[in-house]
């Protein structure tokens, strides 16, 4: 159940801003534009996809994905480039992120959690992922920016297929 101070920090013009930057992120992987994508990121920023559940440690974690800015920009050349094979036959995909709870608001920074469900299709067969998100949301010169992306994945423990795309 949603508390009124997470509900009332919905109105907050920054945490609005950090759940535009959400949804434009989202609408921007879709679309396969992964370079813009990068551009939403503030120096330093985490991309992680941790397989306990639970974990909040995640440099002393087994993690599916833990990218920082060099690792993420590898990555992106990896699915921009055309030579990777899961990228040649990437899926399709259209998500929504919806839910959004306030975890913490400061001066600097907003901290969102939001469920994301992604419907995928490749190779003639559609699949469907469901997370829970954490964005980590700082505010770079008035700029929202993603400092941390962490993807719970519901099936995190089971046997994952590569994706071909960006969660």
């Amino acid at each position: 159940m949603l508390t009124e101070q997470a509900l009332l920090g919905l109105t907050d013009a920054r945490v609005s801003a950090a759940v535009q930057l959400v949804w434009r992120e989202a609408r921007l992987l879709d679309g396969k534009r992964y370079e813009e994508w990068d551009r939403l990121w503030a120096p330093h920023g985490r991309y992680v996809i941790p397989i306990d559940p639970q974990t909040e440690d995640f440099e002393a974690s087994l993690n599916m994905v833990y990218d920082d800015d060099r690792m993420r920009r590898m990555r992106i050349e990896r699915l921009v480039s055309g030579y990777s094979i899961s990228a040649v036959s990437a899926a399709r995909t259209v998500r929504t992120v919806s839910n959004f709870v306030v975890v913490r608001s400061e001066e600097e920074a907003v901290e969102l959690n939001s469920a994301q469900v992604l419907v995928g299709y490749k190779r003639e067969e559609t699949f469907v992922l469901g997370a829970d998100l954490t964005h980590r949301v700082v505010f770079d010169g008035g700029e929202p920016r993603i400092a941390r992306k962490v993807i719970r994945l519901l099936n995190a423990q089971e046997a994952v297929s590569a994706t071909g795309f960006l969660l």
